[in-house]
């Protein structure tokens, strides 16, 4: 049987053509495989990467909502890493998976998320893990938390100490946590007596149901963490006390530091009075000192409070007779004006803010041009301006006007009078928030204290770099020496004021007493007087000797200072300001102002 010549080749032509038919199926099959896991891939990649992106915007959204409420609320750094994320975020290549810059920016905005969650105290790796197991409006709410604690205020030495007892925690009517003198190491006393209430007055707060009695001078030692003012807020609510003899009454004297607070205090029955100071304090201790003022009397004290102030509060150094001096300060009035009291739950630095009516000197037909405006907006706290340390929301978003609801002027000024102790200087803070204007520029008004114009034509919205609704304070020191012993402030229309317009307005007043010069806020007295009547026999006739000549030193260089004074001085001198970011108080604030 004849082969035929080309029948190997045709059997290798059929393998070639079997092998071609098998590779285009398995490519088929392969393609539309791939295709179907490529697609699946990608979606997954792709999901992952946007839910990353989508997570970075949400927590930039709302970390400039923050910024946008609270401009200080964070560093400088980490603003400029939110904004070189917000930059980075709204650049990314979404459309374009190939781009060679997706794997850099990506690096970037991990990296800046991480600091940033580094100096908000939060663990990244967590946060960013709950993205796949929370709802995105519980992780934002979560982080708003987070950025709303960091910018509270968190001062550096806080001590709430209620004196009287063991308890080691005592939570006041505003949710704050005091601990009992008896269990903590600030007690140094020689001789003492705890005290509890009886019959405790269920609408006051807890740390007024005990007291902490002296008998013999005795001491109150806080450990100071950062030097400078230091808050101290003193409880008196005086009740029977226990184991005190009928003939003994409370009588007593406060220091601190080498400054007078109390001078023959004794408090007043039937309402809690709290003595507000604001101590410099350069030293790693503060020691506060209760001395009975001699045998048959005693000194109490309720509960103490220790807060280290705000660097923004308020300077210890302001310039009296042209030389710089340190001083501690009382505060005699804190005034919300046209508001509601503003109580400490309301405040930062749980201060207690009284409203303005008992103040308010109203003439015959006055009341027709004062209105009391509520503002139920937002505040806009400014970088370098007034924090809410500085004064509240609740004292700014209220105010008393003066304006005219017709083509005329009122020719009158809004006034408040505040009685004072003669024989000191004072610190006069005035607040000021434009709360009424429907536009910017368009208050002006004048200032006046004690009658002499301290503030012409004034304009909030330059000095708030036109915002409204900004806040904006200036402070004056004040000597009524020169005049009686009230403190008058008055707001009142200028040649700049406009019909139909606010033509003056205020939101706060806050006055505070200045030491003298022999370190006294409460009478002409020195530390060491205090002291000489506890001493007894040759010691007593020693130290009280000293103790005269020192004190009648100081009195003398009193007496010399106000008379060198009263040349050239008519009770008032603008205090001059730094605003070292954004310039909010105009340079005729912060110029040295003529004495009035």
């Amino acid at each position: 049987m004849d082969i035929p010549d080309n029948v190997f080749g045709e059997s290798l032509n059929l393998e070639d053509t079997h092998l071609k038919e098998g590779f285009e199926e398995g490519y088929e099959t392969g393609f539309a495989s791939g295709k179907d896991d490529g697609r699946d891939v990608g979606l997954k990649t792709g999901f992952i990467t946007g839910e990353e992106l989508g997570f970075y915007r949400g927590c930039i959204d709302v970390w400039n909502s923050a910024i946008q409420i609270e401009p200080t609320c964070f560093s400088t750094r980490v603003q400029k890493n939110i904004k070189e994320m917000d930059e980075s975020v709204s650049k990314y290549p979404i459309l374009e998976p190939e781009n060679e810059s997706v794997t850099d920016i990506m690096g970037s905005l991990r990296l800046k998320f991480r600091a940033i969650c580094a100096t908000l105290n939060v663990n990244s790796t967590k946060l960013h893990h709950q993205t796949l197991t929370m709802h995105t409006p519980i992780l934002l709410l979560s982080l708003a938390v987070s950025i709303a604690i960091v910018s509270a205020f968190s001062p550096a030495d806080h001590y709430l100490i209620d004196c009287g007892t063991t308890a080691s925690t005592v939570v006041d009517l505003d949710h704050r946590r005091f601990t009992g003198d008896g269990s903590s190491p600030t007690l140094s006393a020689t001789k003492s007596l705890a005290s509890k209430s009886s019959n405790p007055d269920p609408n006051l707060s807890p740390v007024y149901n005990t007291a902490r009695v002296f008998t013999k001078p005795s001491d109150y030692k806080f450990k100071i963490k950062q030097k400078g003012s230091i808050l101290v807020r003193i409880h008196f609510f005086k009740f029977d006390f226990e184991n005190i003899g009928s003939t003994c009454h409370d009588q007593f004297h406060v220091s601190a530091n080498g400054y007078v607070l109390l001078h023959n205090f004794s408090a007043p029955k039937g309402n809690p009075r709290i003595k507000d100071f604001l101590i410099p304090v350069d030293d790693d201790e503060l020691v506060i000192r209760f001395i009975p003022v001699d045998k048959t009397s005693f000194a109490f004290v309720n509960a103490i409070e220790v807060i280290s102030a705000p660097e923004d509060l308020i300077a210890n150094v302001y310039v009296i007779s042209n030389q710089n001096i340190t001083h501690a300060f009382e505060t005699v009035y804190r005034v919300s004006v046209g508001g509601v009291k503003v109580t400490p739950f309301n405040d930062s630095l749980w201060r207690n803010w009284v409203p303005d009516d008992e103040f308010l000197k109203l003439d015959d037909g006055s009341m027709k041009s004062y209105t009391k405006l509520h503002f139920d907006g937002r505040i806009n706290y400014r970088l370098g301006g007034a924090s809410r340390e500085v004064g509240p929301d609740n004292m700014y978003n209220s105010a008393r006007l003066l304006s005219s609801s017709n083509d005329s002027i009122p020719k009158l000024n809004m006034t408040w009078v505040f009685p004072v102790n003669k024989g000191f200087s004072y610190l006069v803070r005035l607040h000021f928030c434009d709360i009424a204007s429907i536009s910017i520029g368009m208050i002006y008004f004048n200032v006046y204290i004690n009658g002499n114009l301290v503030y012409e034509n004034l304009d909030l919205s330059s000095l708030t770099n036109y915002m409204l609704a900004s806040p904006f304070y200036a402070d004056f020191v004040v000597d009524p020496e020169k005049f009686s012993d009230v403190i008058r402030v008055d707001i009142g229309p200028s040649k700049l004021s406009m019909a139909h317009a606010v033509d003056g307005i205020l939101n706060g007043v806050e006055i505070w007493k200045m030491n003298n010069s022999m370190g006294g806020l409460d009478g002409e007295v020195c530390v060491g007087q205090l002291e000489s009547k506890s001493q007894s026999g040759g010691q007593m006739s020693r130290l009280l000797s000293l103790t005269a000549a020192v004190c009648l030193l100081a009195i003398a260089f009193l007496v010399m200072r106000r008379k060198t004074g009263a040349k050239d001085s008519v009770g008032w001198s603008r205090v001059p300001v730094d605003v070292s970011e954004i310039d909010l108080k105009s340079s005729y604030l912060r110029s040295a102002g003529a004495n009035v």
